[in-house]
């Protein structure tokens, strides 16, 4: 087994005032050539918006984008015609394809708006844009492994291109769980929201994250009462 750890407080950090964001890989002015990315995932952004504010009108193209609310919910449009709101307990899909130009603001002119932002790296260039939206029913589930995104051969409502897979998921203090990795030459990436865990010698806390690979199961301990999200991805694509 071969693994990356990644500790929260050795994160990028930016604080512009309307947003306050730390980075598990390089992004806009952080720039860690040791982390660029871990597999086919790109991005991994932990964002604060303050209220009344967020991310206008701006472009993307050949990347499959996730956001996930974790407190207040986020007001989105974008050049597909889509405009609506994402609720905490809510997850949302972008595939930027040939290029799509989306906005994402905090909906709440009082309250702060906090998000998981995921750049997944597709296996096709130049797609059609399209969108996904839907809630994450099983979240309150424990002891199992939630798919929340997945490709679409899972048959997930909300799927991307590429043979990558998004679980997020509660346990109980002292209990421990299997994750066997689905797909060859793939590693998985866990980030803690919450709580604490283990996985052999290496133990991770909130916000820490870590990268596994050359393994084909992992047994992952939970210290504490944990929320985790794996992603699991193609380490070449």
């Amino acid at each position: 087994m071969n693994a990356t750890i990644h500790r929260a407080e050795e994160r990028g950090h930016a604080n512009h005032g309307w947003l306050n964001s730390h980075h598990s890989f390089s992004f806009a002015n952080y720039y860690n050539p040791e982390k660029m990315n871990f597999g086919a995932l790109r991005v991994l952004n932990d964002d604060r918006i303050a209220p009344g504010t967020g991310f206008g009108k701006h472009p993307h193209e050949n990347m499959e984008i996730i956001s996930i609310p974790l407190e207040g919910d986020l007001k989105h449009e974008d050049s597909m015609g889509n405009k609506g709101v994402i609720r905490h307990g809510e997850v949302q899909v972008m595939s930027a394809g040939t290029g799509i130009v989306h906005s994402e603001m905090n909906a709440s002119k009082t309250e702060d708006c906090a998000f998981l932002q995921i750049w997944i790296i597709p296996n096709q260039q130049g797609v059609e844009p399209r969108y996904g939206q839907g809630k994450i029913d099983t979240i309150s589930s424990e002891g199992e492994w939630n798919e929340i995104v997945g490709p679409k051969s899972d048959h997930n409502k909300q799927w991307i291109h590429q043979d990558a897979r998004m679980y997020l998921t509660q346990f109980e203090k002292n209990t421990s769980s299997d994750y066997r990795i689905k797909g060859k030459s793939h590693g998985v990436y866990f980030f803690v929201l919450e709580g604490a865990i283990s996985i052999g010698d290496h133990k991770l806390g909130k916000r820490d994250a870590g990268g596994f690979w050359d393994v084909e199961q992992l047994n992952i301990s939970f210290d504490e009462s944990t929320t985790l999200l794996a992603i699991e991805v193609p380490l070449t694509f």
